[in-house]
């Protein structure tokens, strides 16, 4: 339903839709997302600043993604907000022309590493792993140890990327996956996607990738997950400040903030932008339970 264009259009004009959506988006406009981020800031809770949007087929569009990024590398340092950006390739051309996307990332790069700040390389299906890979490897090799990279546990090869990247002192956001993709690429369990994602995380954890410079960020709202690395940390005395939590605009606010009262690093995924639908399906997606919510408001408009 993600990819369909006729529902697209018709749920973004829909009252409903856009309504429920804001559950997930912090809005259409950069003020609004900067709004959020101050409330979040507030709560303890720091943020990274996604700007909607995929998939872009032409380079003029590519183009105007990028001076986006750049804007919101300037709105954070000039609004004094504790936020890091993310982007996904396919929104600075990747579906175009790998060498152009890289350039396209790397001008945003520079804006970040002169400003002090962070940006994370979104990973988006199965097709673009190998080149999202290349892209971040090339930018951190050029000397850009501010750029971090996503993880799927749902990827049979997963670990394997792992252990390559783990020399590159990377910061490291693993992710379950919200993609559909095929049984020979992703575990079709969820119990095998959790298993892959602890197995994970205890390569990422260990003292020797800490050692080398390794970042966990661990994105998930499963209770088990977290209270698994509370229990970690404790056991193998591994300090606060070597990783951290991240979290999804929206969801789990009470586990946000009882991480925070807990010690621990917190950053919630904040997304803005009019390109919101296919983001939001995949949020449907994850929970069921906001479909069943959504279909009774759509039924009482």
């Amino acid at each position: 339903m993600s990819r369909q264009s006729w529902l697209q259009n018709m749920c973004s004009t829909a009252g409903p839709f856009k309504i429920f959506s804001r559950r997930f988006i912090a809005g259409e406009t950069l003020a609004d997302a900067v709004k959020s981020i101050r409330e979040l800031n507030q709560h303890g809770i720091s943020a990274t600043l996604d700007h909607l949007g995929e998939s872009v087929c032409d380079r003029p569009d590519a183009c105007a993604a990028t001076d986006v990024y750049i804007r919101i590398l300037d709105a954070i340092q000039s609004e004094s907000i504790n936020s890091t950006a993310s982007l996904k390739p396919t929104n600075l051309g990747l579906d175009i022309d790998y060498d152009f996307c890289l350039t396209n990332i790397r001008s945003i790069m520079q804006r970040a590493k002169k400003a002090g700040n962070l940006v994370t390389i979104d990973m988006e299906s199965s097709a673009y792993t190998d080149l999202t890979l290349k892209l971040y490897e090339t930018l951190v090799k050029e000397g850009f140890s501010n750029a971090g990279i996503v993880i799927q546990s749902y990827l049979r090869r997963s670990e394997a990327d792992i252990r390559k990247l783990i020399d590159l002192s990377p910061r490291i956001r693993l992710c379950k996956g919200a993609y559909k993709e095929p049984d020979t690429v992703a575990f079709p369990s969820k119990k095998d996607v959790d298993k892959n994602y602890i197995k994970l995380l205890e390569i990422m954890l260990a003292r020797e990738s800490l050692d080398k410079g390794a970042y966990p960020e661990i994105a998930s709202h499963d209770d088990r997950i977290i209270n698994w690395v509370f229990d970690y940390a404790r056991k193998n005395n591994t300090s606060a400040d070597k990783f951290e939590f991240q979290m999804l605009y929206g969801i789990r606010r009470d586990l946000q903030e009882k991480i925070v009262k807990s010690g621990y690093r917190m950053r919630v995924y904040v997304p803005y932008g009019t390109h919101w639908y296919p983001y939001f399906m995949r949020r449907l997606a994850e929970r069921p339970a906001n479909v069943g919510f959504l279909i009774k408001n759509v039924c009482r408009w």
